[in-house]
């Protein structure tokens, strides 16, 4: 489980790693993603796993969660 302290803050800018994530977004965020893989997080989503995801802004204003080991900070 990811630890609070270890989470990227709210404000910080992520890169998101598509690779890890290609096989679970819909064809649009790919592109989006491909185009500008940065954005920044704008809150925090509890997974049913019990991790907690980001919550990124993407370019354009577009929002998407992501589990915390599928981004970097950039």
């Amino acid at each position: 489980m990811t630890q609070a302290s270890a989470l990227n803050r709210i404000g910080s800018t992520v890169r998101v790693d598509l690779e890890r994530v290609r096989d679970r977004i819909p064809s649009n965020l790919i592109q989006l993603l491909t185009d500008n893989p940065r954005g920044r997080v704008v809150d925090y989503k509890m997974t049913d796993g019990g991790s907690i995801g980001l919550v990124l802004e993407l370019s354009g204003g577009t929002t998407s969660w992501f589990f915390d080991d599928e981004v970097s900070r950039s």
